[in-house]
């Protein structure tokens, strides 16, 4: 029974830390918006911080099932909660994978955010380099290059 304790324990705090972890998602989404490179730097080290706990719980949580019989090949550890019966910690399960996928999309969205910062500063470069009205291509990575049109094919 320690064993389960101590799950419900862990997603007991895996709850919490992603709630928190959701609010720090939406500050750096608006952080982002507004340029503050300071504060979106401390947002990003406790972001971090957040997911190195969460990772480490994570492997807790996998020790702890295995130790209570769970086999890895028995499909999701949810199914196995629920097949032992322990209707409570299924809960507290569901409740932590419903807010991680929450950080998953505002993560997903924050990444999205990030990658028209990247194009825009790339645009901008362009423009100071004098290549803006270069013709682009596409590489293997979808990212666009400039097509320069003094392209040195050998010297001697």
């Amino acid at each position: 029974m320690a064993a389960i304790d101590d799950l419900k324990t862990l997603l007991a705090e895996d709850v919490r830390q992603l709630d928190q972890l959701s609010e720090l998602l939406k500050q750096e989404k608006a952080l982002l918006g507004d340029s503050d490179i300071r504060s979106l730097q401390a947002v990003t080290e406790q972001k971090n911080a957040a997911l190195m706990d969460i990772r480490e719980r994570a492997k807790q949580k996998i020790h702890l099932l295995v130790a209570m019989g769970y086999s890895p090949d028995q499909g999701e550890p949810s199914r196995f909660i629920l097949g032992a019966g322990l209707k409570d910690t299924y809960a507290l399960w569901q409740q932590a994978s419903e807010r991680l996928k929450t950080c998953r999309q505002l993560n997903e969205g924050n990444g999205k955010v990030v990658q028209h910062l990247q194009k825009r500063l790339a645009r901008l470069t362009d423009v100071f380099r004098g290549t803006s009205g270069q013709q682009k291509l596409y590489g293997s990575k979808g990212e666009q290059t400039g097509m320069n049109n003094r392209s040195i094919l050998a010297s001697a």
